[in-house]
């Protein structure tokens, strides 16, 4: 009995059972926790997003930044963008049954019994683990609501930059999702900076990676996370350090898919079967 974490699929079916296959994935027995991002750039977004879904409760998905972009595609808020590899998706017969059960997917999970954390992109170093899952929970009610249309309309954008408890409305919940689904850096005061996409170490002073701040609450818990695929190519990165687990290591890019088993923190990797490209 294990719980594997793996990193960002996008679309990277056959990658997937690739890794399962290796890892000798028993779904009687074993749990996978997926970083997010299902879907979006890769050739068999539908494949993932049926395959995961149909994995019942052996399966734990957070929502990534691709995978709200469905979503908002979807209802009809945001319009598709050139590289986006979803219409598959879109014209399913089976369509609103995968929408419909990952807009109830969580944007965090915590299991207390093994000590980990899992996200899609990071926590702003403001939060303890507590105020996060509040955050995580907050945003899930208005994904799972009425207003879920209004609030794809209005999760775009870079702002505000930094976490107020006076923040409200559209504001409050755009600053949730960019968290959860898009942050790399920030300042030592907690601003976000959602341009800056490269490496850690390749930023500019002051920014750092969000893991990084000295001041982060969440610094004593055990994070798992995906979307920074170029995390993985800083050779000097000592990762352990800073208790966290970076996943995509940029399958979709013609990189590698991973899996991180939870219990001992041992890693397994495969191929690609993608073309080597740039993100």
């Amino acid at each position: 009995m294990a719980t594997w974490a793996i990193g960002d699929l996008q679309g990277c079916y056959r990658e997937l059972l690739d890794l399962l296959k290796a890892i000798r994935f028993k779904p009687e027995a074993d749990t996978l926790w997926f970083t997010g991002d299902l879907v979006n750039r890769g050739p068999e977004s539908l494949e993932c997003l049926r395959f995961v879904r149909d994995l019942g409760g052996a399966a734990i998905v957070v929502l990534g930044n691709h995978d709200l972009h469905l979503l908002a595609v979807a209802a009809g808020a945001r319009k598709p963008r050139n590289k986006d590899t979803l219409d598959e998706i879109l014209h399913a017969p089976d369509a609103a049954d995968l929408l419909g059960w990952l807009a109830r997917c969580p944007l965090l999970h915590r299991d207390a019994r093994l000590g980990f954390t899992l996200v899609h992109a990071g926590l702003p170093p403001q939060w303890d683990i507590g105020a996060a899952q509040r955050a995580a929970t907050e945003l899930e009610a208005a994904l799972r609501s009425s207003l879920a249309p209004d609030f794809y309309a209005n999760m775009y954008g870079n702002e505000p930059d930094r976490w107020s408890d006076d923040l409200g409305g559209w504001a409050r919940l755009r600053f949730f999702t960019n968290c959860f689904t898009r942050m790399r850096f920030c300042d030592p005061d907690g601003r976000l900076d959602l341009e800056l996409t490269g490496p850690p170490g390749s930023q500019p002073p002051p920014w750092l990676p969000w893991y990084e701040v000295p001041s982060r609450h969440t610094r004593n818990e055990r994070i798992v996370f995906g979307h920074w695929s170029t995390a993985r190519l800083d050779p000097e990165a000592k990762f352990d350090k800073w208790n966290v687990f970076p996943l995509d290591t940029g399958c979709v890019w013609g990189g590698t898919l991973t899996a991180l088993r939870l219990e001992d923190q041992k890693y397994f990797s495969v191929a690609s079967r993608q073309p080597k490209r740039q993100e």
